[in-house]
């Protein structure tokens, strides 16, 4: 952009991006204090890091191979529903983990749909807690991601390609061999490394399918060094480490992954002279589809029962978690925006990576910190929820910044001369120049924030005491008491909170987008 216009735009991005560092810093000092009065680790605290890292290759490992047959089908076959389809594929990316994981409860738990069909047979029953339980529930969020990523490299493929193949008269084997294979071979690893590196620093999964000694992950060391020992050192040398383990994820994540579109992809049909029989990607649809839809279903009946039995603190927690939501998403916004702007501009390569500490730097990893710096002087309680709120926006920065910054590159090559020229600068360049052009991307980084934000059981479990709590917390703390129908509630409360909160913020860029 221009040279007069440049500086503002400038500044407050280094202001934001200051901002974020000092953050991370604080929370390292936080740790700091106590690492010193600390010994080494501990066998259980071994075997925790142990299974942190042996969960998230699995987890990545099944996602991304189930992904790849399903992925195969949507692109060569259109069945009834196939639109739907892969718009339910982003699904789970919204979805509070919370909610998903009671959803899995009613399926594949102990009183689940596939016991109690096991049972009609005379057949043992499955235990969904433990490993394979946390596996599962990965699975469940992260397979649709693979898919779509998956997806979006076969949906690039020329269809002239498919359709000189066809002429050519090549064999399903060859077509893998020549088209297919190359594709897999660019997307799939990038998969693998998002996947692993997002299951890496996994806590309400783990805090609620696993926990035993065997299935206990570092978030989870952390949460119980602080709530169950108050260990603040203890806690301080694990988040250390995670910081480690998730550190070298994501430098090999940032040295493997492709650029990932996270809107909708073309979603083109493509005619396919390689695949004559229909059963076998059938299967695989209606597999993927079950295993999405099942759970969602099982939310949605259990949960309209169960709005009889909510008590009134699932109603005030949804104002908290409202609330929360909305400040979270406002300080997105006055961080992304300007460091969207600064990174539009910035010569140094390197600038784009400070938006990364988010995914680095666990959620639970920056409260430790943050709470062992305010523990001394004031009861880290009453900062419980605008601490919740700060770190959501935190963790939600990587995406939002990935989401705005292509466009607000363009708009500056399309726009800068012309903003010099009629003395733009300051509050009027963003009022009648980035902001209009920007409308879709923000309404989108807003909505997901929201969303992330409202379905979020992190931050605030470290925080917050028995009066205050948000509505993932609640709806934990009812299923901890075994009140089932009341915590069924309150799961469709929650999906309807965070579907709609996301659905308005995007709603509000697209409507403009339109126009």
């Amino acid at each position: 952009m221009a040279r007069r216009a440049q500086p503002v735009s400038l500044w407050l991005g280094i202001i934001a991006a200051g901002f974020v560092v000092a953050a991370v810093i604080a929370a390292f000092v936080g740790i700091g204090q106590r690492i010193e009065t600390t010994t080494g680790l501990r066998a259980a605290e071994w075997q925790a890091v142990r299974f942190t890292v042996w969960q998230a290759f699995f987890s990545a490992l099944i996602s991304v191979v189930l992904a790849v047959p399903v992925a195969r089908a949507l692109a060569r076959r259109r069945l009834p529903g196939h639109t739907l389809l892969v718009t339910l594929l982003g699904a789970p990316f919204i979805l509070p983990v919370i909610v998903a994981v009671l959803g899995l409860l009613a399926i594949f738990g102990r009183n689940g749909w596939l016991n109690t069909a096991l049972g009609l047979f005379g057949l043992p029953e499955v235990s969904i807690y433990g490993a394979h339980g946390v596996v599962l529930a990965h699975v469940f969020f992260n397979m649709p991601l693979a898919t779509r990523l998956i997806l979006q490299g076969w949906q690039a493929v020329p269809a002239e390609q498919f359709r000189m193949v066809g002429q050519l008269g090549l064999t399903p084997r060859m077509v893998f061999r020549i088209i297919e294979w190359p594709i897999l071979r660019q997307v799939v690893p990038g998969a693998f490394v998002l996947i692993f590196v997002i299951c890496l620093t996994s806590f309400a999964v783990a805090l609620t399918l696993g926990g035993g000694p065997r299935a206990t992950t570092i978030e989870l060391a952390i949460y119980q060094a602080f709530r169950f020992d108050f260990d603040l050192g203890r806690a301080a040398v694990l988040s250390v480490l995670q910081l480690a383990v998730a550190g070298a994820a994501a430098v090999l994540a940032l040295w493997i992954l492709p650029p990932i579109a996270l809107q909708t992809g073309r979603d083109r049909a493509v005619r396919r002279w390689d695949a004559p029989s229909v059963w076998g990607d059938a299967f695989w649809i209606t597999l993927a589809a079950g295993f999405l839809l099942l759970p969602l279903l099982s939310i949605a009946l259990s949960g309209l029962v169960g709005l009889f039995y909510m008590p009134f603190s699932v109603l005030t927690a949804t104002w908290t978690t409202i609330w929360v939501a909305c400040v979270s998403t406002v300080v997105l916004l006055v961080l992304a925006l300007p460091m969207a702007a600064w990174l539009a501009q910035a010569r140094w390569g390197g600038a784009e990576a400070l938006t990364l500490l988010g995914l680095v730097a666990s959620p639970l990893m920056i409260g430790t910190g943050w709470f062992i710096l305010i523990y001394p002087y004031v009861s880290p309680t009453a900062f419980a929820l605008p601490v919740t709120a700060l770190i959501n926006a935190m963790m939600a920065l990587p995406f939002a910044v990935r989401i705005l910054l292509p466009s607000m590159r363009q708009v500056f090559n399309d726009y800068g001369r012309l903003s010099m020229g009629l003395g733009l600068r300051s509050l009027a360049l963003w009022r009648f120049v980035l902001v209009p052009r920007l409308r879709p991307q923000i309404g989108f980084a807003a909505g997901l924030t929201a969303a992330l934000s409202v379905g979020d059981l992190g931050v605030v479990a470290l925080f917050a005491d028995p009066d205050v709590a948000t509505l993932p917390l609640q709806m934990y703390r009812l299923m901890g008491a075994y009140r089932t129908e009341a915590a069924a509630g309150a799961a469709l409360v929650l999906v309807a909170l965070a579907f709609g909160m996301f659905w308005i913020c995007d709603a509000w860029g697209r409507r403009y987008a339109a126009g």
